[in-house]
């Protein structure tokens, strides 16, 4: 059987957040900001919007467009390290509000990466027949936990949902090969203790741009593929400096990276949905496309896929 992604659905909130708008907060710069992680703006949820809520919107979407019921739906997965609180999960919480009762539910705690863990986790079960559909949402509010004292972290991070729903898909075309992988020794690096969460930057960039172009030409190889088959690249959006060295590890060009860092900041494990999608809208994504999606975080934890595009 083949499996892939069937329909897809984002939600950004209505607030954006200028690098003008830090300015008058912190001591930083607009320049400073956009030289070095290539953010100009970011969206975050207001104060009585929570996780689930921008979870819940992505989800129902990603259902419309894959042209399913939500009861149709065995299981739900949400990556997420900003639930609305420890439990009830925010899974949980989706499930009811759609009303996919016959869906299990989880979250799923893999930081950036948590989407590609999702996903992965969804194909044994549609390939295994378990359960015909996965959702699997990608959901964080950064804002929540960053700490507005800190520039060096403060200027990162933005709120928002990309889903998926993960089924059977047309023979050749899906997941073609994939890569998950962790090493708990780097996690003092990324972290949340206490209210806030806590990045060692330079660690945390050395691991990335190593791990990201490794990954991706590891499922590459994988597929029995060539970089020059690739046609395009969706790369987790943490920093533009880390996206380039994978996207010219590649040997690919601009404009077959997706790109929306400079929109919607880090959003940690929505940011592939999210970028995915708009990539799908804006027509640079097409069908038979070989796409590879790759993405790090907190753990450490990294994973990538290597898909052909379509239904």
């Amino acid at each position: 059987m083949s499996v892939g992604i069937i329909g897809l659905g984002r939600y950004m909130p209505e607030r954006v957040v200028t690098n003008f708008d830090l300015e008058k907060q912190m001591d930083t710069t607009d320049e400073w900001i956009r030289t070095r992680t290539g953010i100009e703006e970011r969206r975050f949820a207001d104060d009585d919007v929570n996780t689930s809520d921008m979870a819940y919107e992505a989800a129902k979407q990603a259902i419309e467009d894959a042209d399913i019921e939500a009861h149709q739906i065995g299981l739900i997965l949400v990556a997420t390290v900003t639930p609305d609180m420890p439990f009830p999960t925010v899974a949980t919480m989706i499930q009811e509000k759609l009303g996919a009762k016959n869906a299990a539910a989880m979250d799923i705690s893999a930081a950036c990466a948590g989407f590609m863990y999702g996903v992965i986790t969804a194909k044994q079960f549609v390939e295994t027949g378990v359960y015909p559909y996965v959702l699997v949402v990608g959901v964080e509010k950064l804002s929540k936990i960053t700490n507005f004292e800190d520039r060096n972290t403060a200027v990162l991070f933005g709120d928002g949902a990309g889903a998926a729903i993960i089924g059977q898909v047309s023979e050749g075309r899906g997941i073609l090969s994939f890569e998950l992988g962790a090493d708990g020794s780097g996690g003092k690096h990324l972290f949340q203790d206490g209210p806030y969460l806590e990045m060692n930057g330079r660690e945390v960039y050395k691991f990335a741009v190593r791990q990201m172009g490794e990954s991706a030409e590891n499922v590459i190889d994988k597929a029995g593929l060539t970089k020059d088959e690739v046609d395009f690249l969706v790369p987790h959006q943490a920093n533009i400096r880390i996206m380039e060295a994978s996207r010219q590890r590649l040997g690919l060009p601009e404009e077959k990276m997706s790109k929306t860092i400079n929109q919607f900041g880090n959003t940690s494990a929505a940011s592939i949905p999210i970028s995915l999608k708009e990539d799908i809208l804006a027509g640079r994504v097409k069908d038979d496309d070989v796409v590879v999606l790759v993405g790090f975080g907190g753990g450490l934890t990294w994973g990538a896929i290597c898909l052909k595009w379509g239904r």
